[in-house]
């Protein structure tokens, strides 16, 4: 499928968001954040693991995972990062490993080097979804987990009119609003190398989900 939504618009939209982000968007993520921290960590089990957080933003999820996890952060906007960056300082978070500016889609990390992905609000605002869920799949390690959080398009009724006649201008703030489900179970099915373990509807009134996959085998 072609990219209807381009890297540079990403940035310029996120950028913008950076000093109002929390204050916007956090009560509103709330609910799925800590769903997606709690499946990751118990993935990770008792002794800790290695996660991922890509669109780690302003680092507003890096406080709540436990410590004896290791976290290691990336986002394509160099604001919101700077943000995260302040967050750990103030937090003392001696578990982020790393947190670095880097393109979901072209990551530059070692093939299954994480126990889990953790993607909060993500795969609906980068250009090529199957591409970046595909790097998602390369760098954790055969049993390891990959979480999302989303917001997913309703499949019929008002809502899904709505969503549709919304996208125009959605694109230019950097995300689908139409994005479906299917779309995520059809590249599972092909990439052969992934199941869907969770479909999960979250608040607020079921327009996100969290949505969880399990690495099979050894396939790269």
């Amino acid at each position: 499928m072609g990219a209807d939504i381009d890297k540079t618009s990403v940035e310029r939209a996120y950028a913008r968001w950076a000093p109002v982000y929390d204050l916007v968007f956090g009560a509103v993520f709330d609910a799925g954040r800590r769903a997606a921290i709690a499946v990751a960590e118990e993935a990770c089990g008792e002794h800790g693991g290695r996660i991922l957080e890509v669109g780690v933003g302003t680092g507003i999820s890096l406080p709540d995972y436990s410590r004896k996890n290791r976290i290691v952060g990336i986002d394509l906007s160099e604001p919101m990062l700077r943000k995260a960056y302040e967050r750990v300082v103030e937090h003392s978070l001696s578990n982020v490993e790393t947190l670095a500016v880097m393109d979901a889609e072209r990551m530059a990390l070692p093939d299954q080097s994480f126990d889990v992905v953790v993607a909060q609000f993500v795969i609906t605002a980068v250009p090529n979804p199957e591409a970046t869920l595909n790097e998602f799949a390369r760098v954790i390690r055969p049993g390891g987990e990959i979480v999302l959080v989303n917001h997913i398009g309703a499949e019929a009724g008002p809502r899904r009119a709505f969503e549709v006649c919304f996208a125009p201008i959605a694109r230019r703030l950097g995300w689908r609003p139409e994005f479906r489900f299917g779309r995520l179970a059809d590249w599972a099915e092909r990439h052969g190398g992934v199941r869907v373990l969770e479909h999960r509807p979250m608040p607020p009134l079921g327009h996100f989900s969290l949505i969880r996959f399990e690495r099979l085998g050894n396939r790269a």
